[in-house]
């Protein structure tokens, strides 16, 4: 796919030091291994040494360019555990608790992020989605000016039906359930970075909506309409349309005829929708109805890239994800 050859590009443009979680799963050696090999990425996986050469030798796996932590053994695991004591300290953990959780691959894995050691950590092979936000909003944090993390799939339309063929970010459809204006203004905000970061060309911004430029009223385009505003106001040179249906945020005639002054004019490739029904729902009929192809949810937000995989991932859906925090910890 080309957005997926324009990644892999980028990624080697400028290779990151990234750091896997769950390291002892072969899912992520293979990963790790292929990322390291294809020059993406310095790869650090966290777990047990012997468990992970045992699995590499196994699979016929080089390990030469992949660095392993064993936090059971690591000298940096009383330096992460001061770390954590002071960062969650008034949050009510003590010090026995930092010291166990310094010894937890995600824990650790983070804690490595936020020491700068690595410039990316990547887990959810086995953790839990709630887990892997968790820790990251512990030891990572939010980035300047965000108090929401939130997500977005890369939707990728390239089968020879698609027109126009292209990329595009869905957001929220993972984490906010019931954002509120300020979040839904923060979670574009995010969506526009990442669409820079990751598809090549300037983010046009539609923050959906079952009205179209104030056709409808109710509270629910209200919202919309208040942090398409509040975007306008923080990013008065981005191209944005809100609230609108989506009909005139992807159909240049049809934007034509009920929004004429629009800024994106049925071109945009960053779709906001205004809950996670919504957006869950309509990225799940693009990619089971259109035939679309589903990345992600791909974390934004986050003071460093922290991203999460699907406990079902596949070794390929590993290699991308590296690739794709590779891209966000360049910018």
């Amino acid at each position: 796919m080309e957005i997926l050859t324009y990644i892999i590009k980028k990624a080697q443009s400028n290779p990151k030091s990234i750091v896997l979680a769950e390291g002892d799963d072969i899912r992520v050696i293979e990963a790790a291994v292929r990322a390291s090999r294809d020059g993406i990425a310095d790869c650090v996986l966290i777990g047990s040494r012997e468990s992970i050469e045992r699995q590499a030798v196994d699979a016929d796996l080089s390990l030469v360019k992949i660095h392993i932590e064993d936090p059971a053994g690591s000298e940096k695991s009383p330096t992460y555990a001061d770390t954590l004591f002071r960062l969650r300290e008034n949050k009510g953990m003590t010090r026995e608790q930092a010291e166990q959780l310094a010894q937890d691959p995600l824990y650790f894995a983070d804690l490595m992020l936020r020491a700068g050691e690595v410039e990316g950590s990547i887990a959810g092979a086995r953790y839990t989605t709630g887990d892997r936000v968790r820790t990251a909003l512990q030891v990572i944090g939010a980035a300047p000016g965000f108090s929401t993390v939130s997500s977005f799939m890369l939707m990728i339309f390239e089968a020879e039906y698609h027109e126009p063929r292209q990329a595009m970010i869905f957001s929220e459809c993972a984490l906010v359930i019931d954002p509120s204006a300020e979040q839904l203004a923060e979670i574009a905000l995010a969506s526009a970075h990442s669409a820079r970061q990751l598809i090549d060309g300037e983010p046009r911004v539609a923050m959906l909506s079952f009205s179209t430029d104030g056709s409808a009223k109710h509270a629910f385009v209200d919202k919309v309409r208040e942090a398409t505003e509040m975007v306008r106001a923080q990013a008065p040179e981005l191209a944005i349309d809100g609230d609108i249906q989506l009909d005139a945020a992807v159909v240049p005639s049809v934007a034509a005829r009920k929004i004429p002054q629009s800024q994106t004019r049925g071109n945009a490739n960053v779709l906001i929708f205004p809950d996670l029904n919504a957006a869950n729902i309509g990225y799940k009929i693009a990619q089971r109805f259109g035939g679309a192809t589903a990345i992600g949810p791909i974390m934004q937000g986050l003071n460093k890239p922290a991203n999460d995989l699907s406990r079902g991932c596949s070794v390929e859906d590993v290699y991308y994800l590296i690739a794709m925090t590779v891209v966000q910890a360049q910018g």
